[in-house]
């Protein structure tokens, strides 16, 4: 996907503690936008490594092979 959506996921993060907690102090904003950078990479990965997996199986399955 890109960097664009990890800083969309961090961004969406820190304005979700801040409507759970209007004071909240810089130190959770960031950690909060820390966990939202990873949490997009984390779900982007397995989203790639489960297309992968799909793939291979149909090819090990022989549905996709070419005629």
């Amino acid at each position: 996907m890109g960097l664009l959506t990890e800083i969309v996921g961090a961004v969406a993060a820190v304005e979700g503690v801040k409507k759970l907690d209007p004071n909240a102090s810089l130190l959770t904003e960031g950690i909060a936008a820390v966990a939202g950078y990873k949490g997009v990479e984390a779900v982007t990965e397995h989203l790639e490594n489960k297309d992968a997996e799909q793939a291979e199986n149909k090819d090990a399955d022989g549905t996709n092979q070419p005629a």
